[in-house]
């Protein structure tokens, strides 16, 4: 490990606190290295670059920050890998770290595969990888996503620090307003993307990478479902640290085959092109075809279509369509229904529970579902969902108390807040004891903001841009505590 010494640094034999590590200066100490990754491989001094590299690869600060984020911030820190191994307390972590400076990295164990539900109906298959091996992804993230951020194209926005949906959304937006002449959208899916990504040709990429040769045993480890070993002689684990930035840096370049011309919009797999004809976008379809297969990939037969604004497409779970000559982007129907389906089982399922366990439940998802989709023409989707729960709720109130009025009903669990009747209410003990009442959400409540879209050049790690992500940061912090952005702002905004 390279000598870059956090404060109270974790020595060879000494077991300190968790707690004590000095986190300010470790993720200071990554952040000043990946900028130095990122302008080097700007400068194309390849020398330095892999020197960098190394320096990362070696660095303590890059392995406390890798633990903590695969034993502490990620979600799944409480699923085992293969090796049943799970690390949830600060004495296990430090224990970790110890661990993984003498870790043989390249003794690589198969991924558990598992499978979770996809909206379609179809299971989407996951890797879930040891522990020593998500942290050991980490590291070599942080060592070559900088270098791969420094090259990658302006309109790709997944998975990428910096990035998000939104963004994606707000590009697609642009290229189909009014004042655009794109008509027409190439609404394309890979099939089985992450499965069927060459490992030949990640590997061609991975250059002068100091790390290439333990990518390529992640990606050959094979995973190990009903206590069958299978190997993967294609594709990229679902569910790996590592695995977007290798799914990414074999989807780079769409942009540039695209051309200027037309319009495109990728977040991971998933991406559109728009043209002013669809001509246009028949004749690029085989180009296309050609160039994905190089890298193992197909679109899919039934899930790519050429569609006009008019009639609309799905995309990152909106809605983009043209109303009367304006582009207008709205929750997708089919999300919208399912956040009231889950909402519906899951009170049918549990009508004996307190009204402070429905709160506590329904509150963060309704959060986390509005949040997303605050950020589009989403108003009359939030009243009719505020309406939905409702019939939700006082069926679920009803079924509780079958003998008692109407009247009595609402008096035990609605009450009037902030002007408002009929607001579901709970009364809630603290840890400390104390009785507080909370309230469900009222997603009618939650005020519509334009979001205000990252620029095509700007990466996370150029250090050149420091005062923009800070002035982003700011803004993006004072624009969800204003409120002052409501419905009709964004629709004024739209009609500009």
């Amino acid at each position: 490990m390279a000598k870059d010494r956090v404060v109270k640094d974790i020595g060879p034999r000494e077991q300190i606190d968790w707690h004590d590590i000095d986190w300010r200066a470790a993720r200071k100490r990554v952040k000043n290295l990946r900028r130095r990754i990122f302008r080097a491989t700007q400068n194309k001094r390849w020398n330095q670059v892999r020197s960098l590299m190394k320096l990362m690869l070696r660095s303590i600060s890059n392995l406390l920050l890798s633990v903590r984020k695969v034993t502490q911030e990620n979600k799944g820190k409480r699923t085992p890998g293969l090796d049943g191994h799970v690390v949830l307390t600060p004495k296990a972590r430090v224990q970790l770290v110890h661990e993984m400076k003498k870790y043989q990295a390249w003794k690589v164990k198969p991924a558990k595969r598992i499978y979770i539900p996809k909206a379609d109906g179809k299971q989407r298959p996951l890797g879930i990888l040891t522990v020593k091996n998500r942290a050991a992804q980490a590291i070599v993230k942080n060592a070559r996503e900088p270098y791969c951020e420094a090259q990658f194209e302006s309109h790709s926005y997944g998975f990428r620090p910096g990035r998000s949906a939104h963004d994606a959304i707000e590009q697609c937006w642009r290229r189909l307003n009014r004042h655009c002449k794109d008509q027409w959208i190439l609404d394309a899916d890979i099939r089985s993307a992450f499965d069927s990504i060459s490992q030949k040709f990640i590997n061609s990429q991975l250059e002068f990478f100091p790390a290439r040769e333990l990518v390529k045993s992640w990606l050959k480890a094979g995973y190990v479902e009903a206590e069958i070993l299978h190997d993967t002689a294609d594709g990229v684990q679902q569910g790996g640290v590592v695995s977007p930035v290798l799914a990414n840096l074999a989807l780079d370049g769409m942009q540039l085959l695209v051309g200027r011309n037309l319009g495109f919009v990728r977040y991971a797999d998933d991406f559109i092109i728009t043209a002013r004809t669809k001509e246009e976008l028949l004749c690029l379809k085989p180009t296309l075809e050609a160039w994905l297969a190089e890298r193992g990939m197909v679109l899919h037969p039934d899930k790519t279509k050429i569609v006009h604004i008019r009639d609309g497409f799905d995309f990152l779970g909106f809605n983009i369509r043209q109303y009367r000559g304006v582009c207008l982007v709205k929750p997708q129907k089919k999300k919208v229904l399912g956040l009231l389906q889950r909402i519906r089982q899951w009170l049918r399922c549990h009508w004996t529970v307190t009204p402070g366990e429905v709160v506590q439940y329904l509150n963060p998802l309704l959060t986390g579902w509005t949040a997303y989709y605050r950020r589009a023409v989403s108003k009359q989707v939030f009243d009719y969902i505020k309406h939905q729960l409702w019939i939700s709720i006082w069926k679920w109130c009803l079924r509780r108390h079958p003998n008692k009025s109407y009247r009595w009903t609402k008096a035990k669990y609605f009450t009037r807040h902030k002007g408002q009747e009929w607001r579901f209410y709970a009364e809630i003990l603290t840890d400390s004891g104390e009785q507080i009442r909370d309230y469900l959400v009222s997603p009618s409540d939650i005020q519509i903001q334009r979001h205000i879209k990252v620029r095509a050049d700007a990466c996370a790690d150029d250090p050149s841009l420091q005062e923009y992500w800070e002035k982003r940061a700011n803004r993006t912090h004072r624009l969800a505590h204003s409120g002052r952005m409501t419905a009709s702002h964004v629709h004024d905004l739209l009609e500009a």
